[in-house]
């Protein structure tokens, strides 16, 4: 007969068959640790998930945690901050294990079995491992700093956009006015008049770029319009400046607004997919594809390329990026590509809040 034997028919044999029974089943399959230790901190009894959290064994003493072995002491002090200090409910630090190495634990202990005559004591101690809820923190914290970094990356990106738009390019463009009203006035001298024309197509070059750059950075339509026009209007630009590529957009049962964090993370998982299909894939035709089911929206850009071996441009792709974007959102992404026949990636998100006020089918 083993000691948890010996416990629980001392102590759970209440006349409702709790021997061996629902208490032992309790006792058994409980996440969290129990051991049953007496004055001398000897380990009378535990149950598997002590066992399993710290790797101790029946008979051995409870070491001191990583607070309790260097704490300075009162003279007569018990070394044990639970056992010295009864009334405090709970205790945070860290145990040695089997390993050598540390686990965070929250515990408590409880007297629950006192010998009158002898005045020997058996207190219980419960042990929480707080490994996974530390891991679940720094995933939150980190997920958090993910959120507020890219929050202040699209700040900027729309602030420059802006100063783009509003400041060089209405500068380069009365620029522009001021030459073309110079090479008016100009009748005589052929060769001044070409070079005056140079300066023209130069400037027009100059102002197209900007307008270009302040979409890559944060296109206005994305804020005033929503996500559906903004994608039509990149499309349409993108098949202007790619003569060799046909790209079209279509979507259905999407509303024109989606909730503005969602927007600017597909919008810009759009564009860097299409950004990457057309530097890399050497594609003749390259779809873009959203549409919702029930709640959940679904981006798909695929292309007829040549595809890749994911594991060895993970990085130059900008697909990490791509993945922070979906984790931001809570969905999920998958990539699926074949050398000589193309890439597809598809992403599918939560959408609880949208309203489904277009439900047919558009393309660009």
């Amino acid at each position: 007969m083993d000691q948890n034997r010996l416990f629980f028919e001392r102590h759970g044999n209440d006349g409702l068959g709790m021997e061996g029974g629902y208490l032992r089943q309790i006792f058994d399959h409980l996440q969290d640790g129990i051991i049953l230790m007496n004055e001398e901190r000897k380990i009378l009894l535990m149950n598997p998930s002590a066992e399993r959290i710290t790797g101790w064994k029946l008979g051995e003493k409870v070491p001191y945690c990583s607070y309790c072995q260097t704490r300075k002491l009162e003279p007569g002090e018990e070394r044990c901050y639970l056992m010295a200090k009864r009334e405090i409910p709970y205790f945070l630090s860290s145990m040695p294990t089997y390993e050598g190495r540390y686990v965070d634990m929250e515990m408590s202990t409880a007297i629950i079995y006192e010998n009158g005559e002898q005045r020997k004591q058996e207190i219980l101690l419960v042990l929480k491992d707080l490994t996974a809820k530390r891991k679940e923190e720094e995933a939150r914290i980190s997920k958090l700093v993910l959120q507020k970094t890219l929050e202040a990356q699209e700040s900027e990106h729309k602030r420059l956009a802006q100063e783009l738009h509003d400041g060089v390019g209405q500068s380069l463009y009365s620029v522009s006015v001021g030459v073309q009203a110079i090479q008016s006035r100009i009748k005589q001298d052929e060769n001044f008049k070409e070079y005056m024309q140079e300066i023209v197509d130069e400037l027009e070059k100059v102002i197209r770029d900007v307008k270009l750059y302040s979409l890559q950075l944060r296109p206005h339509s994305l804020d005033q319009l929503g996500l559906i026009p903004t994608v039509r209007h990149l499309v349409s630009t993108l098949n202007k400046t790619h003569k060799d590529v046909h790209i079209t957009f279509t979507y259905s049962n999407v509303s024109q607004r989606l909730p503005p964090i969602m927007e600017i993370n597909l919008y810009r998982i759009i564009q860097e997919a299409l950004h990457n299909a057309l530097k890399y894939s050497q594609a003749t035709l390259i779809e873009v594809i959203l549409y919702r089911e029930e709640d959940e929206l679904t981006l798909i850009i695929q292309d007829n390329g040549a595809g890749f071996v994911r594991e060895q441009v993970q990085e130059g792709l900008g697909l990490k990026h791509m993945e922070e974007r979906v984790h931001q959102m809570e969905g999920s992404l998958n990539i699926r590509t074949i050398l000589g026949e193309g890439t597809a990636i598809k992403v599918k998100v939560q959408d609880k809040e949208g309203v489904e006020s277009d439900t047919g089918i558009a393309g660009g």
